[in-house]
């Protein structure tokens, strides 16, 4: 009982620190996670995450098979951590796995259920995040934050995809976001182009990378132009423009062919295809080796549900996110692409 107080007190700041990870209360919780050197992390899936989590909570979740890895590459060094899970089984094994690596962790004994039974706040439901490795060993973090606009942190890289302010009643704030290093605007659409958030995260020297079209649109403010077929790097980062258009009779106005682009991006051996507006296009054929593929989905714009999943069984890719789907029913999807192999992956891209 001695050793049990006084490592509670350490982690509470007073007297010398612990080794191992201690459960408290929600009430002991709720003070710990006040204090400036805590830091808070929620070890659910990110799917757990974007449905509800602790204000200020980072999210890693514990299944990965690098979780205290990844987990100490984000958190701050010489903090304190706070974590939880739903009813606080997960979070004790991450408290366990992340005191061997020499942290001073409490965990939420109930998990967020206990929390939320006690009527403590709750975030309301908001983007989540992927982590995972690039064959190098390096991170990559993915945050989807609204209908086609991504985020994307490639190492210590930020690069955004057709960053846009305001959505109907969705806003995301970029001036509050970390600034970009790189912004991809595939095309001139208003759902894609948004100067306002492109001047948000390009204050300190981003570069943006975009069409002939956009920049004409932009007075000519793009630092790189890119037409299909181009190849550019820059941060380490290879970026190939490539073919994004309509081909349903009908549809080709939306999005003519030669005008628009997606990407591939190639960072320490991981490569991840950007579509853009697109249908499932012959050229998507010559894409070789894609790990991680964005594939829109919402006629008449882009593909429908049986397009896309030519398009995932053309390509080829490990990972599957639909995005870009406004009202159509995208939940189907995991279940058609199972049995080829490919791991489709449902994120809040949409109200």
């Amino acid at each position: 009982m001695k050793k049990i107080i006084s490592c509670l007190l350490a982690m509470l700041g007073i007297g010398t620190a612990c080794t191992t990870a201690h459960d408290v209360d929600v009430n002991e919780f709720t003070d710990l996670i006040k204090q400036d050197d805590v830091e808070l992390l929620d070890v659910r899936t990110p799917d757990e995450y974007a449905q509800g989590h602790l204000a200020g909570a980072l999210n890693v979740d514990v299944n990965l098979d690098n979780f205290a890895d990844i987990a100490l590459a984000l958190l701050r060094p010489n903090h304190r951590v706070a974590v939880y899970c739903r009813s606080g089984r997960r979070s004790a094994k991450a408290a366990e796995l992340l005191t061997q690596k020499g942290l001073r962790v409490v965990n939420l004994k109930g998990g967020i259920e206990a929390w939320k039974k006690q009527g403590k706040p709750v975030a309301q439901p908001g983007v989540a995040y992927d982590t995972l490795q690039t064959p190098g060993g390096q991170r990559v973090m993915i945050f989807p934050l609204m209908h086609a606009s991504l985020r994307l942190r490639l190492g210590d890289v930020e690069l955004y995809v057709d960053p846009v302010s305001e959505l109907g009643d969705r806003k995301v704030d970029y001036w509050h976001k970390p600034a970009a290093h790189l912004v991809l605007v595939t095309h001139e659409h208003a759902d894609h182009l948004d100067e306002t958030a492109i001047n948000d995260l390009c204050y300190q020297q981003g570069k943006l990378i975009t069409n002939a079209r956009c920049d004409s649109l932009l007075s000519g403010r793009a630092q790189k132009v890119m037409a299909n077929g181009d190849h550019a790097t820059e941060h380490g980062i290879t970026i190939d423009a490539v073919p994004a258009y309509n081909t349903t009779p009908g549809h080709e106005k939306y999005h003519p062919k030669g005008r628009d682009n997606g990407f591939v991006l190639t960072y320490d051996g991981l490569r991840i295809y950007v579509a853009g507006d697109t249908e499932d296009i012959p050229e998507m054929s010559a894409l070789k080796d894609i790990d991680i593929a964005f594939l829109p989905c919402n006629q008449p714009y882009t593909m429908t549900v049986e397009q896309l999943v030519r398009a995932a069984r053309v390509i080829k890719p490990k990972v599957v996110y639909p995005y870009h789907y406004s009202q159509t029913d995208i939940s189907q999807l995991p279940e058609l692409l199972k049995a080829d192999g490919i791991e489709v992956r449902l994120r809040h891209w949409e109200p």
